[in-house]
């Protein structure tokens, strides 16, 4: 337990707490038992860590940082080493990767029940059903899912400039307003190509030259360990989802025949939709439904996407499509805090009511004339104009 200490105050000491995700101004970090989840590499874990070291390091004693991929608890019951914790006057407990640990929903319901003043802090993947498992945690924890860097976020976190979060309807209606502000500190197209490649996860700083390869490491580490930690799914599975993401990352965005697209993977169409689920669910793919079918996790998607646009840089290996880069940015950055859906009359419905149409800087407004509440998110463009508003300007929405 010693070493886990140490580790925990070395972890800490390191963490950098110049940049915070947006997410920290939303969590209520007074409760007994709050849960983040978020896929892996958008800064879960540095989120912890800035945490404890600008809130609680002046109380070493009674914080400790773990992750349960230790070997310690190969060896070790998390429930016996909160109780040795507490009894040495711990009171914050952050567990990080908690879907690495076997029994972990039923032990930490136990360690919320035994030890009333214990406030515990957990982060797993975002394919962990904080509310699925032996034990029922809705009544207990506060969940909330961390996503990746916002283009505003990435901004602030490569070159230092701040700009305040967007409401969608102000975005919409006060465009013409906002955008001066923006352009008298950077010129946006130049940083929105850098966003696409390589902007939504935050460890881009760790080298830009070899982020397509730890993009790659990590989807792999999602497909060989998360997912299969989180789902108890077996090796031939594995090798199914990583051939489906391999085939998909090639056609996307793709109207899914799910009878040739089952076909081509080698497994049935209920596996296969099944399958598609999962993969939403670590935040690899997006699957857009019209707004009719809502969010029955069992229908069969309108659409489907690659998460976000560094992925489709990442895993398709022809040309990126700047159609495809464009619709996914859009509903990457407005997924967040809109519902999104698939439009009968264009390309996306939001909130099921503002239409949008996604082109490069010469789409015209043909396709959603007539259409109340209707726009144009325009790429290469840095004004707007009426109802043709610069796409990048979408990713300042958190």
């Amino acid at each position: 337990m010693e070493k886990l200490f140490q580790f925990s105050v070395s972890r800490i000491n390191s963490a950098e707490t110049s940049f915070k995700r947006y997410l920290w101004k939303k969590i209520n970090w007074n409760n007994r038992l709050i849960a983040i989840t978020g896929a892996r590499g958008v800064g879960k874990t540095t989120l912890l860590l800035q945490y404890i070291k600008e809130n609680l390091n002046e109380r070493p004693d009674e914080v400790i940082y773990v992750n349960m991929d230790d070997l310690y608890f190969s060896k070790n019951a998390l429930v016996d080493f909160a109780d040795n914790f507490v009894k040495r006057g711990g009171n914050y407990l952050f567990l990080d990767e908690v879907h690495k640990y076997k029994n972990w929903s039923q032990e930490i319901k136990n360690c919320y029940d035994y030890f009333p003043d214990l406030k515990i802090v957990l982060t797993g993947s975002s394919a962990l059903n904080i509310y699925k498992g032996k034990a029922d945690l809705s009544r207990r924890a506060m969940l909330y899912k961390l996503h990746g860097l916002s283009f505003r976020e990435f901004i602030a976190l490569k070159y230092n400039y701040i700009f305040p979060v967007l409401e969608l309807d102000d975005l919409l209606n006060n465009a013409p307003k906002k955008i001066p502000a923006i352009l008298e500190k950077i010129k946006p197209l130049k940083l929105f190509e850098e966003y696409l490649q390589f902007g939504y996860y935050p460890f881009f700083r760790e080298g830009e030259d070899e982020f397509q390869i730890r993009l790659k490491q990590t989807v792999n580490h999602i497909l060989d360990s998360d997912l299969p930690s989180v789902e108890k799914i077996d090796f031939n599975a594995v090798h199914y989802l990583r051939k489906l993401v391999s085939i998909l990352a090639e056609i996307v965005p793709y109207k899914p025949n799910i009878v040739k697209l089952s076909q081509q993977v080698g497994v049935s169409r209920e596996t296969l939709v099944r399958y598609l689920y999962l993969l939403e669910k670590a935040d690899l793919l997006i699957l857009l439904q019209t707004s009719a079918h809502g969010i029955s996790k069992m229908n069969k998607p309108e659409k489907i996407y690659l998460n976000n646009p560094n992925l489709v840089y990442s895993l398709a290996d022809n040309q990126s499509n700047q159609g495809t880069l464009r619709e996914t940015f859009f509903l990457n950055q407005l997924q967040v805090l809109h519902k999104i859906s698939r439009s009968e009359k264009s390309d996306f419905l939001v909130d099921d009511k503002h239409t949008f149409e996604i082109g490069g800087k010469n789409k015209n407004r043909k396709q959603i004339a007539g259409i109340e509440n209707a726009f144009v998110a325009a790429d290469n463009i840095e004004f707007s104009q009426g109802n043709k508003i610069p796409l990048w300007l979408f990713g300042f929405l958190y």
